[in-house]
Parts: structure tokens; C-alpha cells; sequence
């Protein structure tokens, strides 16, 4: 790849505070399968504001923004697509001549994923968090008929606006609950989280009482949450899939090419090798 870039290459980045190669090699994978004169570069930016105006500055196509950035972008965007602006967060910028545009690829990823996986929408959900991640969970999921649902975070003010925005209730921690679906929207089992990338985001008693499990985090593919509802046997949403699809959204919009199925598939086996 590197042979091949030239004073015309056009650049996409990720800005993340975990970045992994996930993303990195799934872009440019499908660059070099389809010809396309990009490449794709992940960051750990020091200073959120100083990343988004070297985006602007120096004509960066795109940018996949992750945990903890989805929020605090927003202030710095010019337009605020469908997407983001209904739930208030960001996973994507694409730069068009200088002009920020804001988009959420996760709330769609989400929303293709329940479909696809044929969750009952009728049974009660727990979701734990209250950040970006966890606004476009709770939206697809209301979305896509979930109206029985509790928000569990520690955070008081995030947590009650985000439940109140969408109809659930609040409650700052598992106890005594029971569920159908839970989905974890928080970093807990994200590798490099110190003792956090070991730990379960829900008690034990709460993932028993579910039937489907669905972590959000996608580093690693297998989280200790994934892991132990598969030993019990429950049926289980990862966040590789997440990161496949809402990546390949990404893609398009930077792009102006959308991958076949095929080509995403064999992207995202590529990212996580």
C-alpha cells in the first residue's frame, strides 16, 4: 500500500482513546480490493479540538470518531445529519471542501443487527451506559418497537435524560432486575481497560434472566460478557458485528462506493486477524 500513495491520496482517520487496528485494516482492505486511492490511519488524539480542525485544515476526507469523542464533537461540526443529531452524538465526520458533516453509522448498525438476529421486540432490555454508544442503542431500539426498558448507569443526569428521552426508566445499578435483552454500551470488557477489560458490565443473576446478550464493545471480539452467555448458552450480538456494519456505512459515505456483502464479510475477517 504504502507504494502507492502518492500527493493525491486521499486520507481517512479514526479518533479514539482505545484505538485498535480494527478499523485501520478494515478501510484499507476494501481500498486496495476496489482500487480506490485512499488510506486509512487510526489515532489516540490528546486534544479533540486540535484533531477536528487538523481535519478541516488539512483536507482529511473522514473521520471515525469512538469513545470518548462521540459528544464532544458535536460543537465543532457544521451539519448535523438525521443521524447524529436526533441522538445527539457522532461516530463519523466526512469533509466535503472544508464543511463538516455529522453522521451516527452505530444507530443503523444496531437497528440492522436486531432485525437481522430476530429479537423479540416485545421482551423488556436493560442497557448499560449512558454515553454516545448508549444513545444509539437505546434510539435503535426504540426504533425498532423495544418499549419495556431500563437504562442502568451512574450517572444520574445522563442516565434519567437518556431513559426519559426514550420511555425507560432509570436506576443507577442491576439489582433485582430481569431482562430479555441486555446490551452492554459501556467500556467494561474493552481489552486495555485495566481491571474493567476483565469484568462483567451486569451481575450474574441479570445475565441468567436473559435470552439474547449484546455487547457493543468490539475489542476483543470475544468480551467476558459474550463469553460467559455463551457458556450458558444465550444467544449472542458482538461488536465485531457492530463495528462490520457501521464501518461499511462509514465506508460509503467517505467513499461514495458501497461494498458487497462478500466484500464486507471478508473485510471484516481481515480486521480481526
Amino acid at each position: 500500500m504504502a507504494s502507492r500513495i502518492s500527493k493525491d491520496t486521499r486520507l481517512c482517520i479514526s479518533l479514539s482513546g482505545r484505538p485498535s487496528n480494527i478499523g485501520t485494516r478494515f478501510h484499507n482492505y476494501l481500498y486496495d480490493e476496489l482500487g480506490l486511492d485512499f488510506v486509512y490511519k487510526a489515532f489516540r488524539p490528546s486534544d479533540i479540538a486540535d484533531a477536528v480542525a487538523g481535519i478541516r485544515g488539512l483536507g482529511i476526507r473522514g473521520a471515525g470518531v469512538s469513545m470518548p469523542f462521540k459528544e464532544s464533537v458535536l460543537p465543532m461540526m457544521d451539519v448535523l445529519h438525521d443521524s447524529a443529531r436526533a441522538i445527539e452524538s457522532v461516530n463519523t465526520i466526512v469533509n466535503d471542501d472544508g464543511i463538516l458533516h455529522a453522521y451516527n453509522t452505530d444507530y443503523q448498525a444496531v437497528v440492522d443487527l436486531l432485525a437481522a438476529h430476530e429479537v423479540d421486540p416485545t421482551v423488556p432490555v436493560v442497557i448499560a451506559g449512558s454515553g454516545g454508544m448508549a444513545k444509539a442503542v437505546a434510539a435503535a431500539l426504540r426504533h425498532s418497537g423495544f418499549t419495556e426498558g431500563t437504562v442502568v448507569a451512574r450517572n444520574e443526569t445522563s442516565g434519567r435524560a437518556l431513559a426519559q428521552k426514550y420511555g425507560y426508566a432509570w436506576r443507577s445499578d442491576a439489582t433485582d432486575l430481569s431482562a430479555g435483552l441486555l446490551v452492554n454500551a459501556t467500556p467494561i470488557g474493552m481489552s486495555g481497560g485495566g481491571a474493567d477489560s476483565e469484568a462483567l458490565p451486569f451481575p450474574g443473576n441479570l445475565i441468567a434472566s436473559a435470552s439474547t446478550v449484546f455487547d457493543v464493545v468490539a475489542v476483543p471480539p470475544e468480551t467476558p460478557l459474550i463469553r460467559d452467555a455463551r457458556e450458558h448458552g444465550m444467544h449472542t450480538i458482538t461488536g465485531a458485528e457492530v463495528i462490520a456494519l457501521q464501518a461499511a456505512l462509514q465506508f460509503e459515505l467517505y467513499t461514495g462506493v458501497k461494498p458487497t456483502s462478500e466484500q464486507i464479510r471478508r473485510a471484516s475477517e481481515y480486521s480481526r486477524q
